[in-house]
């Protein structure tokens, strides 16, 4: 290789490593916030979590996506679930930071990620997600996904195995959402099926259609309006504080997410240490026993989290979690 080819790559090289810097999260979002309650173990300002970083990355068809990063050591990547983002995902990231290089991925039209009318498909975020993991040079880590998260990780083993997972955490994700006319309870339970009808779940969700158990599961409406726990308290409205969401742009994906169908991946191509996530109040626990019990292949681990039936941000008061082998060996903590 000649001497100018060489200094063409270093310089390449050095310029890649510049745009992978992270930059301060109270730099990024332009002043500081104070948490409504004080928790053990959490910062109770923006400005004392010294290590949360926010970067971006720009995907191949050209959309910048925005990422949340703290921590060092084994890598630990966070899918957010529908409209979620990673200011959501804070007090989590302040407890798992200590022992783990936490990420959390703000999805297309989520989140500080860029708002487009393109890709709004399960297959595509899963190629961001894959995307995601290339910009960061990681090889092979750690992933769990909340909600729809779980069925952006499900499409990426489908389109890409499972080579770059060490081992994968499901959250609280029915298997299907559509039901199908022609399935008798028994199959409609075991997919997790609670809509026939998926325009009218979207228009429940973002435009504020109507919305009955004969539309859409009404539990996650109930359960966020609730604001009983601290920890979710202080998540939502830090979110609150700096995302503002489209519901336009948001409901792009949801039709797409509600009308597949993924009990042949979690049947047949899951052959790496899992664990399934649920709470005794989620109408999505028969579904996922269904899934613990026909994935074979990794036998996954079903972790019920007491009487949670909210979304991620809330799962620590209501119950310790150890990951153990079933994600991250080692520690003995607190989810939040």
């Amino acid at each position: 290789m000649s001497k100018l080819c060489q200094a063409a790559l270093a310089l390449s090289i050095a310029v890649a490593c510049i745009g992978a810097a992270g930059a301060p999260a109270l730099k990024v979002l332009g002043r500081d916030f104070e948490f409504p309650h004080s928790l053990p173990n959490v910062p109770a300002k923006l400005s004392q979590f010294s290590g949360l970083e926010i970067n971006s990355f720009t995907t191949n068809d050209g959309v910048k996506l925005s990422y949340w990063e703290a921590g060092s050591g084994e890598p630990l990547i966070f899918v957010p679930g529908w409209s979620a983002n990673g200011a959501q995902y804070f007090n989590l990231m302040a407890l798992l930071a200590r022992h783990y290089h936490v990420y959390v991925l703000d999805p297309r039209n989520q989140g500080l990620s860029q708002r487009v009318e393109r890709g709004g498909r399960i297959a595509r975020f899963s190629m961001d997600l894959k995307e995601f993991g290339d910009h960061l040079g990681i090889k092979s880590a750690n992933y769990v996904g909340h909600s729809m998260g779980a069925a952006v990780l499900w499409s990426y083993i489908d389109l890409f195995g499972t080579s770059g997972i060490r081992k994968v955490a499901f959250v609280d994700e029915p298997i299907s959402i559509y039901a199908h006319e022609d399935w008798m309870e028994k199959e409609r339970s075991e997919a997790g099926g609670s809509t026939t009808s998926p325009e009218r779940m979207v228009a429940a969700f973002t435009t504020g259609g109507p919305a009955s158990r004969l539309t859409t599961d009404l539990k996650p409406f109930e359960r966020a309006q609730l604001m009983d726990s601290p920890y979710f308290e202080n998540s939502e409205r830090f979110a609150a504080e700096f995302v503002k969401n489209d519901s336009k742009a948001l409901a792009r994906v949801l039709f797409n997410h509600a009308v597949n169908d993924w009990r042949d991946v979690v049947a047949q191509k899951i052959d790496i240490p899992a664990a399934i996530f649920s709470g005794d109040e989620s109408n999505n626990l028969p579904s996922l026993r269904w899934g613990a019990i026909c994935d074979s292949r990794s036998s996954p681990v079903l972790i019920h989290c007491g009487r949670t039936g909210r979304p991620l941000p809330d799962v620590q008061e209501s119950c310790q979690i150890c990951w153990g082998s079933a994600l991250v060996p080692g520690a003995s903590i607190a989810m939040n």
